[in-house]
C-alpha cells in the first residue's frame, strides 16, 4: 500500500502565495457581486416599487371606513372586469403596473455635487492666490499661476473632510520651480500648512518628474497602545509603529479589548545588520527612557542586557536582579567597570569566533547569545569623569561600537539635546539607526537624522512620539509603545501590570550572610558570560571591605 505524503508546513513563500490567492478570491467575489448587482438592478428596482405599491394599498384599505369598503371592492372588481374584456387589456395593465413600480422604486438619494460648493471653491481660490508669488515667473509667457486666474489650472485634485477642511490636494507647479532645493520646498510646505490648518499633520510627496505635489492629511498615531509581546523573529526589535503607507508589514497588537494590525518600525540587529547600533535623542520627558525599557524587554527574550543609567533617576530599577540583566549601574565607578568589562567581552568574543572559524567549527554558544548595552545619558558621566580625573565612559564604548556587529553586541545610546555636545565621535559615527523623540525643532531633527522628514510636526506631541530613520532609509513617523516605569506612582495599574508581565523572573541570592571580599575573584554567570574581577574591585574601592550578598548578586546579574 502506497504511503500518503504528509502535509508540508507552509513556508514564507507558500504563505505569501496563499495570502495572494485569498486576496484574489476576495477580489473576484467582489467583482462578481458588483456585476450581478448591475445586471439585476432593473429587477431590484421593480421589486422595490411593487413592495411600496403594496404597502400603499394596505394603508389605503386600512384608512377606508368599514361602511365604504363594499363599494370600493365593487369598483375594483368592475375595473378588473373591464380590463379583462378590453383587447390587450391584461397586457396593458401589467405594463402600467410595472411602469408604476419602476417609478416608485427608483433611487431617490440626492446625488453628490460633482464639484466643490461655494465655500470650498473660495478656499481653493485663496490657496491658489497664495501660491502665485512662489509658482509664477515674470518671463513666463503663459503662467500657470497668475493673480485672478482659475484655481483649476493649478489644483489638479482635491478632497474635503466632513468638517469642511482640506483632506487631500494634488498641486501642479511649473517646471522652473526649484523643487530640488530644501529651502524652496520648506516655504511651500509652510504655506500649505498655514492655509490648510495648523492643527493637523501633513505628508508632502514631491514628484519632480511630473511637477506635482501631493498633500495628504495624516491620521494621528495612537498613543495608548500598551507594552506587550511582539510577534518578531530573533534579531528584530520593534521601535514603535508608523503609517500604513510607509511599511509593508503589520503586527497584531492588543488595543484595549480589540485586536488591531499596526505597521511597525522594525530594527534588525545582529551579524548581517547594516545598522547595528542605535542613537536616541530627545528633550526631557520625550520618552527616551520609555523606548529603552521597551528595547530591554524585547532583548531579554533572546539575550543579556547591561544598563548604564547616567540620569540616576531609577528609571530602570525594575530590571535590577532580573534573569538576563547583568547589571544596572547608576554610579560612575560601576559604569566604568561595567563598560570596561563589555569592551573586554567584545574582544573575547572576537577571538573565540576567529579561532572557531580557523578550526572550521561553528562559533561558540556564548558568542552567539546577543549582548545589549543600554546607555542612558552618557554625557552626565562624561562631566563627572572629567571633574574626577577619570576616563570618559564613552571611550570604553569604542570597541563595542566598532566591532559589536561581528561579536553580536548591540549598543543603544540615549541622550538629551542639551547634552549632544558631550557625545563622542565613535558614538556619532557608528550609530546609523537614529530616533528623535519629543517636540524637536526641524533643524534638530534634520541634524540627527541627516534629512528632514516629509511630514509636519503635530500640534500636541505625546511621550514617545517622534521620527525614526534606519541607516540611509526613509524617515518614518514613530510612536513608541507605552512602557512606563512600573515602580512610578503615576503609572496606572493596567500599564504597571502589562510591564511586570513582560519582565523575566528575579534571580535568587547566593547566601543571606555578608561575604568578605579579600581579593578579586572571577564570578561566572549562569548565562555563560564571565564578569571580571574589576567589577567587584570597583565596588569595593568605594571604601567597604565587606559586601552584602545582595550586592554580589546584583553585580553578577
Amino acid at each position: 500500500m502506497a504511503r500518503r505524503p504528509l502535509p508540508r508546513i507552509l513556508s514564507k513563500d507558500s504563505a505569501q502565495i496563499a495570502r495572494m490567492q485569498i486576496a484574489r478570491s476576495r477580489e473576484l467575489a467582489r467583482t462578481a457581486a458588483d456585476s450581478a448587482t448591475d445586471i439585476l438592478h432593473p429587477l431590484i428596482t421593480v421589486s422595490r416599487g411593487l413592495r411600496l405599491l403594496a404597502s400603499a394599498g394596505r394603508r389605503r384599505w386600512a384608512d377606508t371606513p368599514k361602511d365604504k369598503r363594499g363599494p370600493l371592492l365593487f369598483l375594483a372588481a368592475s375595473m378588473v372586469l373591464v380590463v379583462a374584456l378590453v383587447p390587450y387589456g391584461p397586457l396593458l395593465a401589467v405594463i402600467t403596473v410595472m411602469a408604476a413600480a419602476a417609478w416608485q422604486g427608483r433611487d431617490r438619494t440626492p446625488s453628490a455635487p460633482e464639484g466643490p460648493d461655494e465655500s470650498q471653491a473660495e478656499r481653493l481660490q485663496a490657496l491658489y492666490e497664495a501660491l502665485v508669488p512662489y509658482f509664477s515667473g515674470a518671463e513666463d509667457p503663459a503662467p500657470l499661476y497668475a493673480h485672478g486666474g482659475e484655481w483649476e489650472k493649478g489644483i489638479v485634485a482635491h478632497e474635503f473632510d466632513d468638517a469642511g477642511r482640506i483632506g487631500h490636494l494634488v498641486i501642479r507647479y511649473p517646471a522652473y520651480f526649484p523643487d530640488g532645493e530644501a529651502a524652496a520646498r520648506a516655504r511651500i510646505e509652510q504655506l500649505l500648512t498655514a492655509k490648510a490648518g495648523r492643527s493637523r499633520e501633513y505628508h508632502f510627496a514631491w514628484d519632480e518628474a511630473g511637477n506635482q505635489l501631493t498633500v495628504t492629511v495624516l491620521a494621528p498615531l495612537p498613543a495608548d497602545v500598551p507594552a506587550q509581546r511582539f510577534v518578531t523573529a530573533p534579531g528584530e526589535t520593534v521601535l514603535g509603529y508608523t503609517d500604513p503607507s510607509e511599511v509593508q508589514r503589520t503586527l497584531p497588537l492588543s488595543y484595549g479589548e480589540e485586536q488591531i494590525d499596526v505597521p511597525p518600525v522594525v530594527w534588525r540587529t545582529g551579524i548581517r545588520s547594516t545598522e547595528p547600533h542605535l542613537l536616541v535623542m530627545g528633550h526631557p520627558g520625550s520618552g527616551a527612557s520609555t523606548l529603552l525599557r521597551s528595547i530591554a524587554l524585547q532583548a531579554l527574550q533572546y539575550g543579556d542586557v547591561l544598563v548604564v543609567d547616567g540620569g540616576g533617576t531609577g528609571e530602570y530599577a525594575c530590571l535590577t536582579g532580573r534573569e538576563g540583566v547583568l547589571a544596572v549601574e547608576c554610579a560612575l565607578v560601576g559604569a566604568l567597570a561595567s563598560l570596561e568589562w563589555a569592551a573586554q567581552e567584545t574582544e573575547r568574543r572576537l577571538i573565540a569566533i576567529n579561532l572557531a572559524r580557523q578550526a572550521g567549527d561553528p562559533p561558540p554558544a556564548d558568542t552567539r547569545r546577543p549582548l545589549w548595552l543600554l546607555v542612558d545619558r552618557p554625557g552626565v558621566f562624561a562631566h563627572l569623569a572629567a571633574a574626577d580625573g577619570r576616563k570618559d565612559p564613552q571611550a570604553l564604548l569604542q570597541v563595542p561600537l566598532r566591532h559589536g556587529r561581528a561579536a553580536n553586541v548591540t549598543v543603544v545610546v540615549a541622550e538629551q539635546f542639551d547634552g549632544v555636545e558631550a557625545l563622542s565621535d565613535p558614538v556619532r559615527q557608528h550609530t546609523r539607526a537614529r530616533v528623535v523623540l519629543g517636540a524637536a525643532a526641524p533643524q534638530q531633527v534634520e541634524a540627527v537624522l541627516g534629512v528632514a522628514p516629509h511630514t509636519t510636526p503635530p500640534a500636541h506631541v505625546p511621550p514617545g512620539r517622534g521620527y525614526a530613520r534606519l541607516g540611509s532609509g526613509p524617515v518614518h513617523r514613530l510612536q513608541v509603545p507605552r512602557t512606563p516605569d512600573p515602580y512610578d506612582d503615576a503609572t496606572s495599574d493596567a500599564d504597571r501590570q502589562a510591564v511586570l508581565e513582560l519582565l523575566p523572573p528575579r534571580t535568587t541570592a547566593v547566601a543571606p550572610e555578608p561575604t568578605e571580599v579579600s581579593e578579586p575573584t572571577e564570578v561566572v554567570q549562569s548565562t555563560g558570560l564571565s564578569v571580571p574581577a574589576d567589577l567587584t574591585k570597583a565596588q569595593s574601592a568605594a571604601g567597604k571591605a565587606t559586601v552584602p550578598a545582595e550586592a554580589v548578586a546584583a553585580a553578577e546579574g
